[in-house]
């Protein structure tokens, strides 16, 4: 592997930091709906390595290399106080970085994310389906019309969609549905101490909000939990002014949190 860093790209602005994390098939440009919206926020953003503008860079592509790729670009770019923001695939990065505890981190956002424990319905076959969902821009397109979205989105964000999984060298395409999705971070998920805010999609059928209930909730602590209605998966696309709002109003307090465990409201 080498050293170079994935792409990464800082607006200053009033802090905490937003840190934003993409889904699987996405890119940083997949949060600029919803950042356009949090004009004086600071704001970094980052292409996973593997992906979009990061994508000739070499693996591997694990979940523990994003969340170590992420620390380091943190550091780079002189990182100290900041929240997590991670969709989907990016979620359960967030996760990673935010349960070794890190200096500076004030809080979690998760919008949509993977569970902490994979879902009943990640067995051998949902994988091996998955793998092949961005073989091709028609079977991208399937995806994002019958999987990843329950409202209509603009033509440019549809293209985009197509484009960006699209984007991706063949190893890091496969990582995520073939290991990273059925990989069980609940004991790093536990050791997070600071706030956590959970959205849901009303009509996400990739990470429903049962799932989010019954497999992420309970290794949080004390975690706030809103669903968005109507939306569906791709939150950051389908409904911005609500992830914006949301992530507006988050304040987290600056103390470590000291509950163990957490009850899904």
């Amino acid at each position: 592997m080498s050293d170079q860093l994935p792409h990464h790209t800082r607006r200053h602005g009033i802090g905490p930091v937003l840190v934003f994390l993409h889904y699987w098939g996405g890119s940083a440009r997949t949060w600029a709906p919803v950042i356009s919206k949090l004009p004086e926020r600071d704001v970094l953003t980052l292409d996973f390595r593997g992906w979009g503008r990061s994508r000739t860079l070499p693996g591997p592509y694990g979940l523990h290399q994003l969340a170590s790729d992420t620390r380091a670009i943190l550091g780079a770019s002189g990182v100290s106080d900041y929240v997590l923001v991670g969709h989907s695939m990016g979620g359960k990065v967030a996760q990673l970085v935010a349960g070794a505890e890190p200096d500076g981190l004030r809080g979690i956002i998760l919008i949509a994310p993977a569970p902490a424990v994979p879902a009943a319905s990640v067995d051998a076959e949902h994988q091996t389906s998955l793998a092949h969902a961005y073989d091709s821009a028609e079977s991208v397109a399937r995806a994002r019309n019958d999987v990843l979205t329950a409202t209509e989105l603009s033509v440019a964000d549809k293209v985009q969609v197509v484009e960006d999984s699209l984007a991706s060298t063949p190893d890091a395409l496969v990582e995520w549905p073939l290991r990273g999705i059925a990989e069980d971070i609940s004991a790093d998920t536990r050791r997070i101490k600071v706030p956590a805010l959970v959205v849901a999609g009303g009509n996400d059928v990739v990470e429903p909000a049962e799932v989010l209930r019954a497999n992420l909730l309970p290794h949080l602590i004390r975690p706030d939990f809103t669903v968005v209605p109507d939306a569906g998966h791709l939150l950051p696309l389908e409904a911005p002014d609500a992830v914006a709002a949301l992530i507006s109003g988050f304040a987290p307090d600056s103390s470590l949190l000291t509950a163990t465990s957490a009850t899904a409201q």
